[in-house]
């Protein structure tokens, strides 16, 4: 369907950074609605972005082509729950809820449903997003496009053929966010410590982190190296590196995303139950 009826289930940050992002590639906001427990802010959503919104989760479900489940993962077993008796259209089902399994999903919502399970990160809000997908075996060909280009609506989309690969994808872009603000705190922090401004540091931090960034997604070489092409023999970049992988950063960076991974496993069988 080339413009598909969206459900919201959930109208919160990531919700809305992925209604904004459809809206900007072109779908109708006729076709777009949401629902959440709480109409005042049911009630602003609406007023950005002109979409029709309900209290009444099922009913907002029943006649919806794309269901996308944007709840908190605590909640999500409850709502889906409630949402089982409204699905017998078979509708596409997306959920961004991190731990939850497309095995957990199927339990309460119905061992026969597509079910496409997604881990975006918080850049979706600007369209700068990543996001990892994995779908079950109910899932056509067509529904995958549908979910793809839901996705690819703010950001890059990455398929998995192993679902056990999101709580990778959690550490490494989920969470990864986290990691790059803790990196430039620090700069900023160290340039504040050696007698910038911290408005001077910041404005340099982030624009550096951000050119960087550019520069790799748009470069036809890896990033070790860019690194390398920046990291004159002799020179001040080198003993900062050289700094870097004395403390063991690699190492460091793979303890932390091991331990991001294995509370997504944790989470995943305590609240899948």
């Amino acid at each position: 369907m080339s413009n598909p009826k969206i459900a919201f289930i959930g109208a919160g940050n990531m919700a809305k950074a992925i209604i904004g992002g459809l809206l900007a590639e072109g779908f109708s906001a006729k076709s777009i609605s949401a629902s959440g427990p709480r109409l005042e802010s049911l009630n602003k959503v609406s007023e950005q972005y002109g979409i029709a919104v309900s209290t009444d989760n099922a009913q907002t479900a029943a006649t919806a082509d794309v269901i996308i489940l944007a709840v908190k993962p605590q909640m999500l077993k409850e709502v889906a729950l409630g949402l089982a008796g409204s699905l017998a259209h078979k509708p596409l089902i997306i959920s961004v809820a991190a731990g939850i399994t497309t095995a957990s999903l199927a339990s309460w919502l119905g061992a026969d449903q597509a079910i496409v399970r997604c881990m975006p990160n918080t850049p979706s809000q600007l369209r700068e997003g990543a996001s990892g997908l994995f779908a079950n075996a109910n899932t056509s060909s067509a529904q995958k496009a549908q979910a793809d280009a839901i996705l690819r609506a703010v950001g890059v989309v990455q398929w998995l053929d192993d679902e056990a690969l999101i709580n990778t994808v959690t550490a490494v872009s989920g969470s990864g966010p986290a990691y790059f603000f803790l990196a430039m705190e620090a700069m900023i922090d160290a340039g504040v410590a050696q007698g910038l401004s911290r408005e001077c540091a910041s404005e340099l931090t982030l624009q550096t982190a951000l050119g960087a960034a550019i520069l790799a997604k748009h470069s036809d070489v890896d990033v070790a190296e860019l690194r390398r092409r920046v990291t004159s023999p002799n020179g001040t970049t080198e003993q900062a590196i050289k700094s870097f992988e004395n403390d063991g950063i690699r190492a460091m960076f793979s303890r932390a995303m091991k331990a991001c991974a294995d509370r997504a496993v944790a989470l995943s069988e305590s609240l899948g139950k």
